[in-house]
Order: structure tokens, then sequence, then C-alpha cells
């Protein structure tokens, strides 16, 4: 084999090999199913997918309360979902500390909710940080949602409580209950008829 015959072959080879890696590299991994391993804190921790999330809980004094309770539940975002959060809002957060207890705190209710309890319900539920969350079951594909975030992985029964993984962070506000506006005024035809 002639030696440029032999280099178009390995240019070859290369290019095929190097494809699928290319492709790969582009689309986003699935995150890897979430272990149950001890309490809410431990189980975020040795995951390694909530690191933003827990330097969170870290850095506001809640790791204890997450660790004891036996009652909470925690809608926990992956570093994905923080990732596409934008990093000025990200930083602000990271920067005032009463503003990440309170972003930490709209992700937990101080009850046990399971998938059970959202499937086929819609509806606020108050959160740790004193706001509302809004739990949406009612998608006929099955789809839970809370805060218009999807539950990805539901159900873990830790060592403290229940913990649901979700795509993306909960934002105060978005579990608001919207009152309906109130219809203005009729025009009074009385009124009407007197300024013809």
């Amino acid at each position: 084999m002639s030696p440029t015959r032999l280099l178009l072959a390995a240019a070859a080879v290369a290019a095929l090999s190097a494809a699928p890696l290319a492709a790969s590299a582009q689309a986003p991994a699935a995150a890897a199913p979430v272990a149950v391993q001890g309490d809410l804190v431990d189980t975020l921790k040795l995951s390694g997918q909530f690191n933003t999330f827990v330097g969170g809980i870290d850095a506001t004094n809640l790791a204890g309360l997450l660790k004891t309770n036996k009652n909470l539940t925690v809608f926990a975002p992956t570093d994905a979902a923080f990732a596409a959060m934008p990093p000025a809002d990200l930083a602000k957060l990271k920067s005032d500390k009463a503003a990440m207890q309170k972003f930490v705190l709209h992700h937990v209710v101080n009850a046990p909710i399971d998938s059970t309890k959202i499937k086929g319900a819609k509806g606020p539920i108050p959160s740790g940080a004193g706001d509302t969350i809004l739990l949406d079951g009612s998608d006929e594909a099955g789809v839970l949602k809370v805060d218009g975030a999807k539950i990805v992985q539901a159900d873990l029964h830790t060592g403290s409580g229940l913990l649901h993984v979700v795509d993306h962070v909960l934002v105060s506000g978005q579990g608001a209950v919207e009152t309906p506006a109130a219809a203005p005024p009729a025009a009074d035809a009385s009124a009407a008829a007197t300024t013809k």
C-alpha cells in the first residue's frame, strides 16, 4: 500500500471513529439516577449532581434542618438546572446570604409530598420560605411539575425526608395563584342615553 493511500485510510478511520464522540459531546448527557445514601443532605452530596444546591444549603446553615426533620420534601435542582440560570442571577444569590436562604427554602415543603399526592392534582402548597409552590400533576402524559420544572426523579425516601429531582430551579412567585382580574364596570345605560 502506498504511503498516500495509508494516510488516507488512517484519516478515514479517524474521522469515522471521531463522529460518535462529536455527536455525544453536543448532546447533553442524561443525569444518572440518584441513589439514596443516608439523609437528604448526604444523598445530595454523595450524588455529585447537586453541588450548587448543596453549596447554598451549607452557606445558609440549613444542613442541620434538612438532616434532622423527617417530614420535609425537597425539590432539588441539579447542577445542570443551575447552569441554565442567568449567571448574574446566580452570582447575586451567592453574594446575598438571606436571599440564598429564602431561595433554598423555596425548594422545601414542611410535609411529605410523594408523587401520588401530585398526580391528577394542581394547586399551590406553602414552601419553607413562606411563599407558595405550584404543584402540577394534571398532565395527561403523567409528567409531574413543580413551579413549571419537571420532576425527573420522584419519591426518593431518604433518612430525613422525601427528595424529588427537578430539571430547573424553582423561582418564587411561579406558584402564586392568579386571581381573575375584576371585570370592568358596565357602562351606565342612563349616562350613555343622556350624552346623545
